[in-house]
């Protein structure tokens, strides 16, 4: 998969589409997803051209890296997962469900949440 730099979250990263912000930093931009799985589904985009996790911590600067993964964490806290738990997932691939080039992770939450894949 190649990154396509007209990506619906490239294009919420530039601001030419709209999103309902949960948190933004210079490393990373948080919003719901307009389809949620759970009361609480957000989805975390790092501010670069990175496809996949194997891209973005092959390729990203270490800062990056690290500011991302910090913005996940401040994330959770923002909205109070941490007590009762949360789930986080990222998909590579065709086989694992990636549907738009632009790494990212969601951020699941405010109920119990099951198994881990469904059957």
């Amino acid at each position: 998969m190649e990154y396509d730099p007209n990506n619906i979250f490239a294009k919420i990263l530039r601001g030419e589409i709209p999103c309902r912000k949960i948190y933004e930093d210079e490393h990373a931009l948080a919003f719901e997803d307009i389809a949620p799985a759970a009361p609480v589904h957000v989805l975390v985009v790092p501010k670069g051209e990175f496809v996949s996790f194997d891209d973005f911590t092959a390729h990203a600067p270490a800062s990056l890296q690290l500011g991302f993964f910090s913005a996940m964490r401040k994330v959770a806290q923002q909205l109070h997962l941490p007590q009762n738990g949360y789930r986080i997932i990222g998909n590579h691939g065709a086989d694992a469900g990636q549907l738009v080039p632009h790494f990212h992770m969601h951020i699941l939450g405010g109920k119990p949440l099951g198994g881990l894949l469904a059957k």
